[in-house]
């Protein structure tokens, strides 16, 4: 027998679906429009006004030019379903919104708190940076884990942690890279990670106001890093007016036969997020007053993106990284050199010494609460 069913039933897997199509409906009735480059972000705008809404399944993020405007929304939608506001955005997955006079502070305090405490690691001693500079982890490094099971469901909870922590990014990224075949040496490096996180319990990432709206990218490479099969290391933090708002680090998915192939191939991850971004914006009514910038510490690979010629020793890199060169060109944006020193990239590459690591920490924005905003907390 079949069942057609009439009505979505919560915990069917088609549930979901029904109920992104009928909100989808009416949002799209209140004359809203869906964002080609983001699904799950409809926008809505007049001559004077504009509403922003952000959906994760039945969590919804409204953002209005004026309170009346979100208000009537609201009630809109009351009238289709049964909505509870919650009033201003304090608090959503997980993530913490605290509002001062300088902006937002994203956080994730009470979440790596249940972590902390989940694991036993609460009381344990702080470290300063989440991954010593001297370790180099492999396949082969220690004795086999005989239940990898807490390693793995530990490890599922810091890459939540990376959504406000982009100093976690780099060393999350490193264990992920063993799941399938874990030693007493990597659950060593997932402690030392708990204990940074011990350490910098109210650190989180810090947004402010903007004068000039403007992308500048930071790209880098660690060429040949794995000790395993030689692939590298690349990541890239772009700024948005001079707050982060995106950032990855990543195996690279192919062997690099140079550092310069390396650093162009982290160029065009790069670009690829500001083409996004580019796209993004103009659907929020926000111009950019500048041409994105890339910024790279390699000068043969700057030279590689603005050079036509197809050199022998670049043959073997594939022709889609090679779409750097057609954004340059068409001044979509610039590649332009930053010493070493000013890469803010290279944290998301490779682990740092301290006083390297703690120089780059406050440069991505990743602050300390201030303590006048730890009131609530209940840890």
């Amino acid at each position: 027998m079949v069942c057609k069913l009439h009505k979505s039933l919560y915990g069917l897997k088609q549930s979901p679906r029904a109920w992104f199509t009928k909100l989808t409906q009416a949002l799209l009735n209140w004359n809203f429009s869906g964002s080609k480059a983001d699904t799950s972000l409809f926008f809505f705008s007049s001559s004077r006004d504009i509403l922003i809404v952000l959906v994760y399944v039945d969590d919804i993020i409204i953002i209005g030019s004026t309170q009346g405007l979100i208000t009537s929304l609201i009630d809109f939608l009351n009238k289709h379903f049964t909505v509870k506001d919650l009033g201003q955005l304090h608090y959503f997955l997980g993530i913490e919104v605290h509002h001062s006079d300088m902006g937002l502070h994203l956080s994730q305090t009470k979440y790596i708190t249940n972590l902390l405490k989940k694991t036993g690691m609460f009381d344990s001693k702080p470290s300063d940076t989440p991954m010593s500079s001297t370790v180099s982890l492999s396949l082969c490094d220690g004795v086999p884990l005989e239940d990898a099971s807490d390693y793995r469901n530990i490890v599922g909870a810091l890459q939540y942690c990376t959504l406000t922590r982009p100093d976690l990014s780099f060393a999350v990224n490193k264990v992920c890279q063993f799941m399938h075949s874990l030693t007493v040496s990597h659950w060593q490096t997932i402690k030392r990670i708990l204990r940074y996180l011990r350490g910098t319990l109210y650190h989180g990432l810090s947004i402010s106001p903007i004068s000039s709206p403007s992308l500048v990218c930071y790209t880098d490479a660690d060429w040949a890093s794995c000790p395993d099969d030689h692939r590298s290391t690349s990541g890239y933090c772009i700024f948005f007016g001079g707050n982060l708002v995106s950032w990855v680090s990543s195996k690279q998915k192919v062997v690099s036969r140079s550092s310069t192939e390396s650093e162009y191939r982290a160029v065009a991850n790069g670009v690829a997020e500001i083409a996004w971004l580019k796209y993004l914006l103009p659907e929020l009514l926000v111009p950019l007053d500048s041409i994105p910038c890339i910024l790279c510490d390699n000068m043969s690979t700057i030279s590689l993106s603005a050079n036509p010629v197809l050199h022998a020793r670049t043959k073997h890199v594939k022709i889609d990284y090679h779409f750097v060169r057609e954004c340059v060109a068409t001044q979509t944006v610039l590649v332009q050199y930053t010493r070493s020193s000013d890469q803010l990239a290279d944290t998301l590459t490779k682990s740092l010494s301290t006083f390297r690591f703690l120089s780059l920490h406050s440069k991505l924005n990743v602050l300390h609460r201030p303590l006048s905003l730890r009131g609530d907390d209940k840890v």
